[in-house]
């Protein structure tokens, strides 16, 4: 075997057998649908990207590409779907169909699905990918040599090289940077106090972790307004859309959590560490991934502009401390318990050691699509997320050029679709109102 799988796709491996942890993205595609064309190019840009063959050993954590075999074994297959009820009913009914469908665990797997929906002037091709494989920076990179290979000209092109697809694990990462590492252990006690104060997420059934799935969409001149107002406050745009996820969030919390111990709400962000990696999305495919937590009592009457600041204050410690060099320890702290943990234990584990809401994604497209903000027609494209046993609901929020969609999965034994709708009604009335 050639790489070694790092910390967090470990835990993402253990997930998996609770539930299937896949993830989703669509990008939409101008012109009319040829299957067969499409299916060749998903293989030559696989084949060309050094992504075929793979086998992963799961017991000794390690991973190869290209392995030895038949060609035809995981082979991904493009499958076309008919777009039934039309094409944004189809793709959620199709996303959340691909969260729900385990991948084969064979030794010689495919960890990529491919499918397709037509539409008039356009198709939608998805990508559903087992999470441990690839961060969704790299799954971009992919479905773009995709695009490529389908859409381009008949002139010759420049062959791409092989993605370098066996990168560093967060070892040598938490190596060079042990002083954060220890230093950071001083914020447990704070973090501890904070789990004791925040409201659990309540499941009907443990043992359900269905997966179910919707989206929005963000129009233009309300985007800009996001960019603008997190630019006036002076804060990030991640912090405005966690203030933004705990703000639609706390209407739907209990009514009686102010008089409560657990009264304070936290979310998860989940972050890309390529840089501390030193690992280029364009020439390196993997996962690099790590996550912080934030919490606040969101009390009534409290503004969007002083939550966002509160967020940002939060956050500035978090990077200033690079105290997701945390998270990553306490994932190797909790591998190390979970093979004594029963499968029930297992269920449960998360929810209550680590109390979170929502978890939220966010990705920019146009930083790695090469030309995709001066495509016509604009480029567009969706992501949809699976909750995992950490966070019953996950908020995909992705960019490209002045578009921005937003995929919300969540645990059917944690929200019913009308809780859920409300959410999002909630969360954009909040941006509507930014102006």
């Amino acid at each position: 075997m050639d790489g070694r799988l790092n910390l967090f796709q470990r835990t993402m491996l253990r997930w998996r057998e609770l539930h299937p942890y896949n993830s989703v993205h669509v990008v939409f595609l101008p012109g009319p649908l040829e299957a067969p064309r499409l299916q060749q190019a998903i293989d030559r840009a696989l084949a060309g990207s050094g992504l075929t063959g793979y086998r992963v050993d799961s017991r000794r954590r390690r991973f190869t590409f290209d392995a030895p075999g038949d060609g035809a074994v995981g082979r991904p297959e493009l499958r076309v779907l008919p777009a039934a009820g039309g094409a944004v009913a189809a793709t959620d009914a199709e996303i959340e169909s691909q969260l729900n469908a385990p991948f084969a665990r064979t030794d010689l797997e495919a960890p990529f699905r491919f499918f397709a929906i037509a539409d008039q002037r356009e198709f939608r091709l998805g990508l559903t990918y087992d999470h441990f494989v690839a961060g969704g920076d790299s799954i971009v990179v992919l479905l773009h040599a995709i695009a490529d290979e389908y859409l381009g000209s008949n002139e010759p092109k420049h062959a791409r090289p092989p993605l370098r697809r066996y990168p560093r694990t967060y070892s040598r990462l938490l190596v060079r940077h042990a002083r954060a590492a220890v230093l950071g252990l001083s914020h447990l006690p704070r973090m501890a106090r904070s789990l004791r104060r925040s409201v659990r997420p309540r499941y009907a059934d443990f043992s359900d972790a269905r997966n179910a799935f919707t989206h929005f969409r963000v129009p233009a001149e309300q985007f800009a307004q996001i960019m603008r107002s997190a630019k006036l406050w002076g804060v990030t745009v991640n912090d405005l859309w966690l203030a933004l996820l705990l703000w639609a969030l706390a209407p739907l919390a209990p009514t009686d959590r102010h008089a409560a111990r657990r009264r304070d709400l936290a979310v998860a962000s989940i972050i890309n560490i390529r840089e501390d990696m030193e690992a280029d999305a364009q020439t390196t495919f993997g996962q690099f991934l790590s996550s912080f937590r934030v919490a606040h009592p969101v009390p009534d009457g409290i503004s969007l502009k002083e939550l966002a600041r509160d967020i940002h204050a939060e956050t500035a410690t978090v990077k200033r401390d690079q105290l997701y060099l945390q998270t990553l320890l306490a994932l190797g702290v909790v591998g190390m318990v979970w093979r004594f943990l029963s499968a029930e234990r297992r269920e449960r584990f998360h929810s209550k050691s680590y109390a979170i809401l929502a978890g939220l994604s966010m990705l920019n497209v146009t930083a790695l699509w090469p030309g995709a903000e001066r495509q016509a027609p604009p480029l567009q494209y969706l992501r949809g997320v699976s909750t995992g046993p950490l966070a019953p609901l996950v908020l995909s929020v992705t960019t490209v050029g002045n578009s921005l969609f937003a995929g919300v999965s969540y645990r059917t034994a944690a929200f019913e679709r009308e809780t859920v709708a409300r959410f999002i009604s909630n969360l954009l009335h909040s941006v509507e109102t930014l102006a």
